[in-house]
């Protein structure tokens, strides 16, 4: 880093979860089973709607995807903190830590279209069955996939712009088992106020966005099944 960021911290300490010995072998063990479950669901999905044709569905399509990312999401965090809990020293290099911030987001950002797309799609199914076919055709599945991937990626990079040049010459400890946007704004040698506020509404207004119409689609679902 060059300029601004020549004050910029290398690296953080992922204070994460302490403990005896014990207790971080046994949450080692919890969390080892937990993510070997998710992959190996996800993945079990992923591969039966590729391989079995009777699967070739819009709905299977973009659950499909869902899983994808949902291998993506527990693959960016939970490996390193299984591996942290054997270590003394939890570090996290910065390049590290932006890396990840980025990929939750972006992941973040593309699950939501996901849901969005997936609630449209029954929607479409139930409401208006005549027209399925026509509406969710494969160009508009693969439609909602690539908005998904462009809106995740205008989502963490319009966060990612915010800190990249922020200054970090004072503590670098972050308290938590991962990286993320207000603990790392906190760690820098400004006030960091408005802007935790910015990324702060930026998120929310995604995620409550996306919930409502989420609800939408589902009112108008049960309504249709109700009639």
């Amino acid at each position: 880093m060059e300029g601004p960021n020549d004050s910029l911290a290398s690296e953080f300490v992922l204070l994460g979860l302490s403990g005896s010995w014990e207790t971080k072998v046994f949450l080692m063990m919890i969390f080892s089973s937990i993510y070997l479950g998710i992959i190996l669901g996800n993945l079990s999905i992923l591969f039966l709607v590729i391989f079995d044709s009777h699967l070739h569905s819009p709905m299977y399509f973009l659950l499909a995807n869902l899983s994808f990312i949902d291998v993506g999401v527990a693959s960016t965090t939970v490996p390193k903190m299984i591996t942290d809990l054997l270590k003394e020293h939890k570090i996290i290099s910065f390049k590290g830590c932006i890396t990840q911030i980025c990929f939750i987001h972006i992941m973040g950002g593309v699950e939501m279209v996901l849901l969005m797309a997936m609630a449209f799609d029954r929607y479409t199914a139930i409401c208006t069955p005549l027209h399925y076919s026509n509406i969710m055709n494969p160009k508009i599945c693969v439609s909602f996939v690539i908005t998904g991937w462009v809106i995740g990626v205008i989502h963490a990079m319009s966060k990612f712009a915010f800190i990249i040049n922020l200054p970090f010459c004072g503590p670098n400890k972050v308290d938590s088992f991962y990286c993320d946007f207000p603990r790392i704004i906190k760690l820098a040698c400004t006030d960091g106020a408005k802007l935790e506020f910015i990324v702060a509404a930026n998120s929310g207004f995604m995620s409550m966005g996306t919930f409502f119409l989420l609800i939408l689609s589902y009112i108008f679902i049960l309504v249709a099944v109700w009639n």
